[in-house]
């Protein structure tokens, strides 16, 4: 492998720059480095990294078919029928690519248990994975070429949503706008990686940016007021990049600025307001990838650290009849999140609900649970009204730290004062995530992970295998031999054999 330098000259021989410079343009650097990613490689930690996040995906593809919004994906991709060039998670029958990236992202991204890059708050494997692996069942890619693209296009994905990402407000300009950036740059990125998968250079991978900038979309007005319209939007997303690079293929053409241009994505995007060295500063060097945050937690990633406070309380012998209160000190700006209005937090009717309760986050870690210490069984509607539950969670208050404040976007930090029944005072603080470069999780973990995910539906023996092997992606030579373990589930008659 060797390291991607972009140069002054890098946009493809006779094709004109309108960069302000003189120089390439933002989407022709994106190009060649994809291009030259394709052709050399990445780095190793890179490349470990894309299997642990693709095996993560995949088992998440396999749980969230409890969901009835799965089903309606699923049955809407059928209904439009096609040929049979890829594979959904969970479905016997193949569809054509585009609609394979949009059901596999529709149930990536559908349990809000999927990666999560900081600061920016992204989700970016969601809909990326589901479109590399789309085009690359479609095109009879290698495992290699296919770890590239998702390498690539995740990275772009994050530059771009980074590029939105104001480090004076502390928050994503997208975010400020309502609109949902996992979406808008997934979808980006997720081009990205299908024109690496269906052989497209440097200037077809710019076009591609041009063609998916016109697709890309994504409003989180379903965050406030509800609806299940965001378990669409990766879905969308990865379809889009798909669908763009197949067009591109067949000879469309987009703009050369349509990052920075007058009239191009950021403009219509954040009016203007963004920070272009975001995506260039590093490019080829430095890789966001390997440092994206797992969720070791199916909950709201604000309350991933009062999990592990509980758990750490546990495992110092303190029980629910032994708490008097608890006071869960968090950054301020997340206190409306997972702790406001309070008494709904203490009292969710529902296991989505639970997910975004405080309250809820440490009861699930004094108590304990399964997968890595609290799975998707843990978040159900029995055991969000579950009397023991709201009999301790009743007992805890979630308000602003400044401890938390100070380090918050950068880690979702808590810090957890419990008062025993008999005077003691004690305190947790959990200032970096499970999950993240400060705590990462190993193969092993993962793994587990996805076996608590696939529990049910897929033996034992099978889940074993294709950890491995989906760890190993970079080595594949029949990607869709890895993947058709996990296009059928298993019965309970044959579970019980």
């Amino acid at each position: 492998m060797t390291t991607y330098s972009p140069a002054p000259d890098a946009r493809p021989e006779g094709n004109p720059t309108y960069a302000p410079d003189g120089g390439p343009t933002l989407a022709q650097q994106i190009g060649a480095f994809a291009e030259h990613c394709a052709t050399h490689g990445i780095p190793p930690e890179v490349t470990a990294s894309v299997g642990q996040r693709t095996l993560d995906i995949l088992g998440l593809c396999v749980a969230a078919h409890r969901l009835p919004t799965s089903a309606a994906a699923i049955d809407h991709v059928l209904d439009q029928g096609g040929h049979p060039q890829a594979t959904i998670v969970g479905v016997p029958t193949k569809v054509n690519a585009a609609q394979a990236a949009f059901a596999n992202g529709v149930l990536a991204h559908s349990l809000d248990y999927d990666d999560t890059h900081l600061p920016s708050v992204l989700h970016p494997s969601a809909s990326v994975v589901p479109a590399a692996l789309a085009a690359a069942e479609h095109a009879g890619a290698s495992g290699e070429l296919t770890s590239r693209a998702i390498a690539v296009g995740i990275e772009v994905a994050v530059r771009l949503g980074m590029a939105g990402y104001d480090a004076e407000l502390g928050n994503s300009v997208f975010f400020e706008h309502g609109q949902h950036a996992t979406s808008i740059t997934g979808a980006m990125g997720s081009s990205v990686a299908a024109a690496m998968i269906y052989g497209l250079d440097a200037k077809g991978i710019a076009d591609v940016l041009g063609i998916t900038a016109s697709m890309a979309a994504g409003v989180i007005e379903a965050n406030r007021t509800g609806g299940t319209v965001k378990r669409l939007h990766c879905g969308v997303a990865a379809q889009a990049g798909v669908t763009a690079a197949q067009l591109v293929k067949r000879g469309f053409t987009g703009p050369p600025t349509v990052l920075e241009g007058r009239f191009g994505f950021f403009q219509g995007w954040l009016h203007g307001q963004f920070f272009p060295t975001a995506i260039t500063e590093g490019l080829g060097q430095e890789w966001s990838v390997p440092g994206i945050f797992f969720k070791p937690y199916p909950a709201n990633h604000f309350t991933h650290t009062t999990v592990d406070a509980g758990i750490a309380f546990r495992e110092q012998g303190i029980t629910p009849e032994m708490v008097e209160s608890v006071v869960v000190g968090v950054a301020g700006s997340t206190v409306r999140t997972i702790g406001e209005p309070i008494e709904v937090k203490r009292t969710p009717d529902t296991g989505y609900q639970a997910q975004f309760s405080g309250p809820y986050a440490f009861a699930a870690g004094l108590i304990g649970g399964g997968g890595l210490a609290t799975g998707l069984d843990d978040y159900s509607d029995e055991l969000a009204q579950d009397p023991a539950r709201r009999a301790l969670m009743a007992k805890v208050d979630v308000v602003a730290d400044e401890k938390c404040n100070d380090i918050f976007p950068f880690q979702f930090p808590a810090v957890v004062t419990l008062r025993t029944t008999d005077g003691r005072e004690l305190v947790q603080e959990v200032l970096t995530n499970r999950g993240g470069p400060a705590r990462p999780l190993s193969d092993a973990e993962l793994s587990r992970k996805f076996a608590d995910n696939v529990a049910g539906r897929v033996a034992d023996d099978v889940a074993a295998a294709v950890s491995t092997q989906v760890l190993a992606l970079q080595d594949a030579t029949d990607l869709p031999g890895v993947l058709a373990p996990l296009s059928t589930f298993i019965t309970d008659t044959e579970e019980s054999k």
